[in-house]
């Protein structure tokens, strides 16, 4: 039995997908940035003359780039967009959000339930997920790592693509196969898309790296049943790559958002910098959350670079929320 459980929180919507009770994918949407979906009239800035791309300027001040223009269009002019992508941070590189020419009618960007709610699995409103489980995810992800027995997965993102690297003391065989699931389940937990390129120990006969693209199979498809992807077979150089539509970011965006929202964020979630995990959520941080939600300049998603450590809590404070 599988089900996704939506909580809304301060400035932004969670959810859970549990599958016979364990915890297989999580979103994380948080309102204010140019999101896929969203219909609106946008100011064409520039466009190359004979060209079909072009930059606009959307109400809240955000640019995308625009494909599929006519040829006719002019700069300055109005014309109604779709955003086929949000905007992302690769480390130290921003790419803009992507769009096209629309005729629909103007339209907010769907929320995350009704995202959901386009799928067959059932969708269920909660007030708090069950204690702990969003917390452990949301540390993870910021940390970028995940461990499990006998190893590490590292994820790092590139300009170019999302990297996991298998680390461990097991003998490389069973390495690889003891990595298949927790990196199944990384994918589906931090949200993974786009290009992801994933480095398994080297295996040296290709019957291995035939039962270990065999099990990668296997657990893709009952973690993330359905999910729309291509991938490589395993080189001879332990190397997988696997090609994923992205029309958001990864949860959370990292490296985590900057600033002092993204620490009032973090205390809210029950766990800032240098708190164990599964502590209780702390209510003056969250409402000092609520009362930043208005810092954002371009959007939430687009805001990037640590300002804090993993054993900071802003301004050189450690392990509370001031």
């Amino acid at each position: 039995m599988a089900e996704w459980l939506i909580e809304n929180g301060i400035g932004e919507e969670r959810a859970l997908l549990y599958r016979s009770g364990q915890v297989v994918a999580a979103r994380l949407r948080w309102p204010g940035a140019l999101e896929a979906g969203a219909v609106e009239d946008a100011t064409l800035a520039a466009k190359p003359a004979g060209s079909v791309r072009g930059r606009a300027i959307f109400a809240n001040g955000e640019e995308a780039l625009v494909d599929k223009l006519p040829r006719n269009a002019s700069e300055g002019s109005t014309i109604r967009l779709i955003v086929t992508r949000a905007a992302i941070r690769e480390g130290h590189r921003h790419k803009l959000a992507q769009a096209r020419p629309s005729n629909a009618p103007c339209r907010p960007a769907p929320t995350l339930a009704e995202m959901l709610a386009d799928q067959s699995i059932p969708v269920k409103p909660v007030r708090q997920f069950p204690s702990g489980d969003w917390e452990e995810i949301w540390n993870q992800a910021w940390e970028g790592r995940r461990a499990f027995a006998g190893g590490t997965l590292e994820c790092s993102v590139t300009p170019a693509m999302t990297l996991i690297d298998v680390d461990g003391d097991l003998p490389p065989r069973e390495l690889a196969m003891a990595a298949v699931e927790p990196l199944s389940l990384a994918i589906g937990l931090f949200d993974l898309g786009g290009s992801i390129g994933v480095d398994f120990p080297t295996l040296t006969t290709r019957a291995d790296r035939k039962t270990v693209d065999a099990a990668l199979d296997q657990a893709l498809e009952y973690v993330l049943s359905g999910w729309d992807h291509e991938r490589t077979a395993m080189n001879g150089f332990g190397f997988v790559q696997l090609v994923a539509g992205g029309a958001r970011p990864p949860h959370p965006p990292p490296p985590p958002p900057d600033g002092e929202l993204a620490h009032w964020r973090r205390c809210a979630h029950g766990n800032p910098p240098g708190r164990a995990a599964g502590a209780d959520r702390a209510p003056h941080c969250a409402d000092r959350a609520s009362r930043h939600q208005g810092a954002s300049e371009t959007g939430l998603a687009g805001r990037v670079g640590p300002a804090h450590g993993p054993g900071n809590c802003g301004g050189g404070k450690s392990g509370h929320c001031p």
